[in-house]
């Protein structure tokens, strides 16, 4: 009994150590399914069905859908994607045996379809998951040549291995449903409601009010679970997010709580029992609807009524505190001393009067995109299932075709990081077909196998990872001669060692290194082959020999597509996307201010700025891939992950705010026209002035010129807006009043950008230097 208790406690102690390494055991749910399933099948087509071709179709058809695949979401989505992967990947094989008859043609289909089936992966994450199982499907029978004759037996062989994957998906260990950004967006929410409601409760002071260590405690709390989101939406290689409307919306909250977040950091904490009851009562109920919109967004299908009570609530309290702010502001203009003329006169009382309400408001447009986004995610949810098979999409929201065109649109350009590295996959593994079909190299397909598991990010951890690639092949060899040349011939020994090797080959890479699964993977193959064709030790050798060949293949292509990393990428797509977001914010401030002028706005200048908006959103995407190509890249980083991150969320700001600017406008159906000709000059001539300082930081991205200096404040600038604005401040027609406070707020929009602008010119060295360097 004392030794099954040790046996106990190391089990135990060996589910806690694998548990902190592979996390929710995804990599052992794999790996266990595909050691059941694989050596099944492998025996069906080998020894039932005594058919060699669906044998090695029905092994390495299960080895690609259930070990290099793993979808998310509700069950039967899973089932629905497995099954899709499956009737691709047959077409597939039928393609590629049909293409193996050619060198010139197997290497020619080969770099399409995988340029086709790396580049999709854009559109979602579940396309992006898919690709080595599709990739698999084309490689297996290019590289094994075959007549057209063949194509029922390896259909049979594939068609095993989709049914029998389907099963164990199902049956064998199903992981929980897993949505990766629901539940830390739903706790970012409740966070930042508390932080609204803290603030709200210091703002007004009295009994019961928090201290500033308790508040303080409430903000830290907040900021860590906005982090939290941040870290979760950057731990894969692509947005974690599908095709279907839900995890589309979902997936938009990422952007805007941390926006929001960045609203409630800028700001100053006022002093309490300082800040007009309004402007708390805003606080509060903005607390509310994110709490509301928590409890929405914590179940699928929540009913959003109460929310959306909470967002017409949210909506009156910000209209009541416009109207008291521009009454208070027009009591202060109306004063003798602050309405006297002159820039300076009592300007300041003004702008106090005007800069708490405009806090206030930017973080209620902020709150509203967030709740209004829960909404259409629960509306989608409780859709008929008709409307769902249909496609029919909740109102103000794009159908799933559309938003997948939208984003293949968006890497279709040659600086896209996504579009790079789907050229350079294809070529790498077009070429490897090539060097198989023409060197003559036996398991030719080992030689295409092996570009496909090391080709990686750029060119130096391709290198990387071919030595560890070719390190992990050696050693496996090694193992798999020790472990076949006592068995000889006895390949009951082989079957029995099968299933444990095919665990190894799916847990190690997860639990170990990279080159600890490799070594499993090699042994595999070493047993598989010695199980086919009894051959020994040879088999290793072989394989060194071929890997080898397919990672020298995957090298010398990360060079010639790459040769400079994720960095430099990083630094154009970040230059890309500060033009993009401060054009579409010069064409908002300019369709605000046309609204309000008596002249008749040119045909442009009255259009929305949709196109501009499409751009800077598409540009703000290829950032985000550029990103993640950056945290995937091997090695030690080059600039600290603050120092990037910092600047990535400088575009988000900008984009943002522009998209505030454009709602200030749009909720004021009928601004009154304004003869205050110098008020929107002053306007526009600060958005040139910050427009030019962005498209001078992205040029310093690039390496074209040195880098700014920080934005300096211009003093008198809001005192000149304030001052050409005092007539309609004070007058009694709160139509003019308001469209006057308007232009204000637009100017303190303009003003919170110069201010977060500042840090943005700290650049890390390794962006501008690379990208001077090239």
């Amino acid at each position: 009994m004392s030794g099954t208790g040790r046996m106990r406690g190391y089990g135990v102690r060996l589910l806690q150590w694998l548990g902190e390494r592979d996390r929710g055991f995804t990599a052992l749910r794999r790996a266990g399914r595909a050691a059941i399933v694989m050596p099944a099948l492998f025996a069906v087509g080998g020894q039932v069905i005594a058919n060699p071709t669906v044998a090695t179709f029905a092994a390495f058809g299960s080895f690609a859908m259930l070990l290099l695949v793993g979808f998310s979401g509700p069950m039967g989505d899973r089932l629905k994607a497995q099954l899709s992967l499956g009737l691709v990947g047959g077409a597939f094989v039928a393609l590629g045996t049909l293409a193996s008859a050619t060198w010139w043609l197997a290497a020619a289909s080969m770099t399409c379809v995988a340029f086709l089936v790396l580049f999709l992966g854009v559109v979602s994450s579940e396309l992006a998951n898919a690709a080595p199982g599709l990739l698999l499907a084309f490689i297996l029978p290019v590289s094994l040549g075959g007549s057209a004759s063949t194509i029922p037996d390896r259909l049979a062989g594939w068609g095993l291995a989709t049914a029998a994957a389907l099963l164990a998906v199902a049956w064998l260990w199903p992981a929980p449903t897993r949505e990766p950004l629901r539940g830390p967006a739903t706790a970012a929410c409740r966070a930042l409601a508390a932080r609204l409601r803290s603030d709200a409760a210091y703002m007004l002071g009295g009994p019961g009010a928090p201290t500033e260590a308790e508040h303080d405690r409430v903000v830290a709390a907040e900021q860590a679970a906005v982090a939290a989101l941040h870290a979760v939406f950057l731990a894969t290689a692509y947005r974690p997010t599908g095709l279907s409307t839900a995890t589309r919306t979902v997936v938009r909250l990422v952007d805007e709580l941390e926006w929001l977040s960045l609203v409630l950091q800028s700001g100053h904490r006022p002093k309490p029992a300082t800040v007009q009851p309004a402007i708390c009562r805003v606080r509060a109920v903005a607390a509310t609807v994110l709490e509301l919109g928590a409890d929405v967004l914590s179940v699928t299908g929540g009913r959003p009524d109460r929310l959306h009570e909470a967002l017409a609530e949210l909506s009156d309290a910000v209209s009541s505190m416009e109207h008291d702010a521009a009454a208070e502001t027009s009591a202060v203009g109306a004063n003798r001393e602050v309405n006297r003329p002159g820039p300076t006169n009592g300007i300041e009382t003004v702008i106090t009067a005007l800069d708490p309400t405009f806090r206030a408001l930017e973080l209620s447009y902020a709150v509203a995109q967030v709740a209004r986004n829960i909404e259409l995610t629960a509306t989608a949810e409780r859709r008929s299932w008709l409307d769902k098979l249909l496609g029919r999409q909740p109102r103000g929201l794009s159908g799933s075709l559309s938003a997948a065109q939208a984003r293949a649109a968006t890497h279709l350009r040659l600086t896209s990081v996504w579009m790079h590295n789907s050229a350079r996959g294809a070529t790498g593994l077009g070429l490897a077909v090539l060097v198989a079909q023409l060197s003559g190299v036996q398991h030719s397909f080992w030689v295409v196998l092996g570009a496909l598991s090391v080709l990686r990010s750029n060119a130096l951890s391709t290198g990387q990872s071919a030595a560890r690639a070719l390190a992990g092949t050696v050693v496996g060899s090694v193992i798999g001669a020790a472990l076949v040349v006592p068995v000889g011939s006895n390949t009951a020994v082989l079957w029995f060692l099968l299933p444990p090797a095919i665990l190894c080959a799916g847990v190690l890479p997860a639990a170990i290194s990279f080159a600890a699964g490799q070594a499993a993977f090699t042994v595999t193959l070493v047993i598989v082959f010695n199980i086919v064709t009894p051959a020994g030790w040879e088999v290793g050798l072989v394989r060194i020999e071929d890997v080898a060949l397919g990672c020298a293949v995957s090298l010398v292509v990360g060079l010639l597509f790459w040769p400079r990393g994720a960095t430099a990428a990083l630094g154009r797509t970040l230059a890309d996307a500060y033009r993009a977001g401060s054009q579409y914010l010069a064409r908002t401030v300019e369709y605000g201010l046309v609204r309000c002028s008596a002249d008749p706005p040119t045909a442009m200048a009255a259009r929305p700025p949709v196109d501009e908006a499409a751009r800077a959103a598409a540009a703000a995407r290829r950032l985000d891939d550029a990103y993640r190509s950056y945290l995937a890249e091997r090695g030690t980083k080059p600039a600290s992950l603050a120092e990037m991150t910092r600047l990535v969320n400088g575009v988000v700001s900008l984009r943002l705010a522009a998209d505030a600017v454009l709602d200030l406008w749009r909720r004021d159906d009928d601004p009154t026209g304004t003869a205050r000709a110098s008020a929107r000059t002053e306007l526009l001539s600060s958005t040139r002035r910050l427009v030019d300082w962005y498209d001078a930081l992205a040029a310093g991205l690039t390496g074209a010129h040195p880098l700014p200096q920080p934005l300096a404040r211009d003093e008198l600038a809001t005192a000149r807006l304030v001052d050409a604005l005092r007539e309609d401040l004070v007058r009694t027609d709160g139509r003019t009043r308001d469209t006057a406070a308007r232009m204000i707020w637009t100017g303190d929009y303009l003003d919170a950008l110069r201010q977060t602008s500042g840090p943005l010119t700290d650049v890390p060295d390794v962006l501008t230097g690379s990208a001077v360097a090239s």
